[in-house]
């Protein structure tokens, strides 16, 4: 059995481990609301920008004529993985449920794969696992910008335009809840125009107005955007989803501490009434022997 003193220090020091989670907890808490408010601001414009693909790609689909090279789909030989993943730990499981379902997509895969890190954690995953990181961002901060985001879009289309990759597929955490946040893996290009939803007889967006200059450069012009988007989003979904796990991952861990704190020193109480009983009577029993 622990002595007293080392029940004193071993309280001592989870007391101090309860203040540091703590203190996590409340800047994971006053950030969490804001990166959540961002990644759900994000969502309308994504939306509607997803429906305006979606009409123009209806609106300018010829089989004459040939489609934008984000559209063409082509032989897969190498498939790029864009991982998303947070820079730092102390979040739960986080970082080991996206690792694990990221690299469970690559070893999956026939085509050989190389990834493009955004984040420490993702990145340091692969390279312990040997596969290639052909590019990483990392450092993005707690609320990251549209320009932070647009040299990855831009590496990733003209990767994808270039011919490096084939296909391109993006991971990343969706955020769900404060308590949930969901490993998610799609593709990326060439884009899938969403189906327009239109019903029988009504008129699409694209027919309902007059393009200057014509649909099909309008088009040209808003699928890097659409990529952009879809990877700024996906970004504001990891910075939420990261807030939320570590706020939850340290209140569980402050919880714990004070309960473990509450458990040592019932044990510690206890240790001392023993010595004191101890001590008592040997204090009776010397007196009794004194008297003797």
């Amino acid at each position: 059995m622990a002595t007293i003193r080392q029940l004193r220090r071993r309280i001592q020091s989870v007391k101090n481990t309860a203040k540091i989670t703590n203190a996590l907890q409340l800047v994971a808490a006053s950030k969490m609301r804001r990166a959540q408010d961002r990644a759900l601001q994000a969502k309308p414009y994504s939306e509607k920008l997803r429906a305006v693909i979606a009409d123009l790609a209806a609106a300018t689909l010829d089989p004459e004529k040939p489609a934008h090279p984000l559209l063409v789909t082509r032989e897969v030989q190498n498939i790029g993985l864009l991982h998303i993943t947070p820079d730092r730990g102390l979040c739960g499981g986080l970082n080991s449920n996206l690792n694990r379902a990221a690299g469970t997509f690559v070893a999956t895969q026939r085509e050989p794969v190389e990834v493009i890190a955004v984040g420490k954690k993702g990145r340091d995953f692969f390279i312990r696992a040997r596969v290639n990181v052909v590019a990483e961002f990392t450092d993005l901060g707690d609320y990251p910008g549209a320009a932070q985001v647009a040299p990855i879009a831009r590496l990733v289309i003209d990767d994808y335009l270039a011919g490096v990759f084939d296909r391109v597929y993006i991971s990343y955490p969706e955020f769900v809840s404060t308590a949930t946040q969901r490993p998610v893996i799609r593709q990326l290009l060439p884009i899938e125009p969403p189906q327009a939803e239109t019903a029988p007889g009504e008129s699409t967006f694209a027919q309902d107005y007059i393009f200057e200059p014509s649909p099909q450069e309008v088009l040209a012009e808003l699928l890097p955007r659409y990529v952009e988007t879809q990877i700024y989003e996906a970004i504001l979904q990891n910075a939420a989803s990261f807030q939320s796990a570590q706020m939850v991952a340290m209140k569980n861990a402050t919880d714990n501490a004070n309960e473990i704190t509450r458990e040592l020193t019932l044990t510690y109480n206890k240790a001392r009434q023993e010595q004191i009983t101890k001590e008592l009577l040997d204090i009776v029993g010397g007196a009794a022997a004194l008297e003797g």
